[in-house]
Order: structure tokens, then C-alpha cells, then sequence
């Protein structure tokens, strides 16, 4: 038997033991997931305060849901689909709340908030810099401009380099659909961007 498929069992293994009531697996469960959680929520929303969010609530959903999630569907699947949507309804609310606005006015007249974070690279090159400051604000800026499914479908593609069908099934929705959905994003991304592409 390969690791693959012993790793499934035990996995199994442990669904069956959480669902029935044994906190210790569902503790194993948490653990082995947990980063994968994390970061992708870390991905989708930017923000590692609502990324933490994101984590606590995705775990409460698994472990208030957890007795309905039938043995012959895919876990992982399962889990990605609440963690999607969870981040869903996150970028929701930001959308109400209007999110900062990249620049400010301060007493020295307006200021690009982008401009107060440093550099990575001490050797780079000040013009590469700018090109690098301005796209990287023109692609957030497009970003929040999507509508929460368009922007976790174009993440988690390009972002996490997941398979369309993946996208459909953690979204509860087609491959097709998913796709339609890049589609729509990618071109408002490229209408933004045209001077950078």
C-alpha cells in the first residue's frame, strides 16, 4: 500500500472519529490543515487580522458542519469550499465598508500610502522601483474593483495556481462557470493595466 492511500485511510479514519464526537481528531484534523488555511486566507484578503478571522470561523463552520460531510466527498474539497467562502463573505463586508483609500492627506498635501513601505531590495533600481510601486497599486486597486467572486476566482487561480475545476468545486459552482468568471476578471485586469502589459 503506498503513503498516498494510507494517508487517505487515516484521514478517513479521522473524519469518522471527529464526527463522532472525539476531540482529539478533530484537533489532528485542524493541525493538518491549518496552514493551508491560513494561507490562503492570508492570500485572498491581504490581511493577516482577517486572515485569523478567516482560520477561526473556517474551523468553527468545519466543526459545527463537520457530521454532515459525507465520507465519499473529498475533504480537502470540502474544507476549500467553507475557507472560499467564508473569504467570500469577508470581501463582501469590506466592499460595505469602504476600504482605506491608497492615498491620504496629510499637512505636506496628499501622500501614497504605497510610497512608507521600503524597499525589499537595497541594490533596486529607483525607476524599476516606481514601475514596480505603481503596477503593484493598479493591480490592488483593480482588485477591489472586482466583485467578490471575480476576485477569489482570479486569486485563486494565479495566486494559489489552482485548476479551474478546483475553483468550481471549492466555489461550489462549474468548471465552467469558474472560468467564465477569470474571464471577466482577467479582462477588467488587462483594460486596467494597458500601459503595463
Amino acid at each position: 500500500m503506498d503513503s498516498d492511500s494510507s494517508s487517505g485511510i487515516e484521514e478517513a479514519a479521522l473524519i469518522r472519529a471527529a464526527q463522532n464526537g472525539d476531540q482529539g481528531a478533530f484537533e489532528q484534523l485542524v493541525r493538518a490543515y491549518d496552514r493551508t488555511v491560513l494561507r490562503l486566507a492570508m492570500n485572498l484578503l491581504r490581511s493577516p487580522e482577517d486572515a485569523h478571522d478567516v482560520y477561526q470561523e473556517t474551523f468553527l463552520r468545519v466543526y459545527k458542519n463537520l457530521r454532515s460531510f459525507r465520507s465519499d466527498s473529498n475533504f480537502h474539497t470540502w474544507l476549500y469550499r467553507i475557507v472560499t467562502n467564508v473569504c467570500l463573505d469577508h470581501l463582501r463586508k469590506r466592499k460595505t465598508r469602504r476600504e482605506e483609500p491608497a492615498v491620504t492627506a496629510t499637512s505636506d498635501g496628499p501622500r501614497d500610502r504605497l510610497e512608507g513601505v521600503p524597499e525589499e531590495r537595497a541594490e533596486g533600481d529607483p525607476q524599476r522601483a516606481l514601475i514596480s510601486r505603481q503596477l503593484g497599486a493598479r493591480i490592488q486597486a483593480v482588485l477591489a474593483e472586482l466583485t467578490p467572486r471575480e476576485r477569489m476566482v482570479f486569486e485563486l487561480r494565479h495566486y494559489q495556481g489552482l485548476r479551474l475545476r478546483m475553483i468550481g468545486d471549492a466555489l461550489g459552482t462549474t468548471e465552467e462557470a469558474a472560468k467564465t468568471c477569470l474571464f471577466r476578471a482577467t479582462q477588467k485586469m488587462r483594460a486596467a493595466l494597458g500601459e503595463f502589459v
